[in-house]
């Protein structure tokens, strides 16, 4: 009985191991997609004020340091579909602005590192109450898989400090009235 010579197809060898990654990095994705979560925090307060003076102050970027306790720096070219600058206790990102409508609102979204992860929109938005003052709402919708280990400082620090800069934006608006 002799032996013969078995031929081993490279070519093919490579592809059922890319395959193999290829369905390993798709269940990997899938897998951390179903376990994103998603929550939503909102504040908002009433500013004696109309929305075009909140807006005056709010998006003027280069005194935040001045009053600003939560946001500390927006720098950037503030148009939609740019990418900003921002400067939150400590940490840096540069998020894409999705909406700037003066007087109206003005939202942007960013990630940490990659989407999917821990991703935010955040939200500004004025009401009219139609009697001289503006309810003035800040909210973030955040999404990712370290959404549910983040809850608890989302709660603890992010919403304090959401309640701290309206705060600040009112006594502020309502000291140049």
């Amino acid at each position: 009985m002799s032996r013969g010579t078995v031929t081993v197809d490279w070519n093919f060898v490579l592809i059922l191991n890319n395959m193999k990654t290829i369905t390993v990095i798709a269940f990997t994705l899938l897998t951390l997609n179903t376990m994103a979560a998603k929550k939503e925090i909102s504040t908002q307060i009433i500013i004696n004020a109309s929305p075009e003076k909140v807006w005056t102050v709010l998006t003027d970027f280069d005194t935040y340091s001045d009053w600003n306790p939560f946001i500390k720096s927006i720098k950037g070219n503030v148009n939609v579909g740019n990418k900003i600058n921002i400067l939150i206790d400590g940490m840096k990102f540069k998020p894409e602005v999705l909406v700037y409508e003066s007087n109206q609102e003005f939202k942007w979204i960013g990630n940490l590192l990659v989407k999917g992860l821990f991703d935010g929109e955040h939200r500004f938005q004025l009401i009219d109450n139609g009697d001289g003052t503006t309810t003035f709402i800040q909210s973030e919708k955040f999404n990712g898989i370290l959404v549910n280990m983040l809850s608890k400082k989302l709660d603890n620090e992010t919403i304090p400090g959401f309640e701290a800069m309206n705060l600040a934006l009112k006594n502020r608006v309502e000291s140049l009235n």
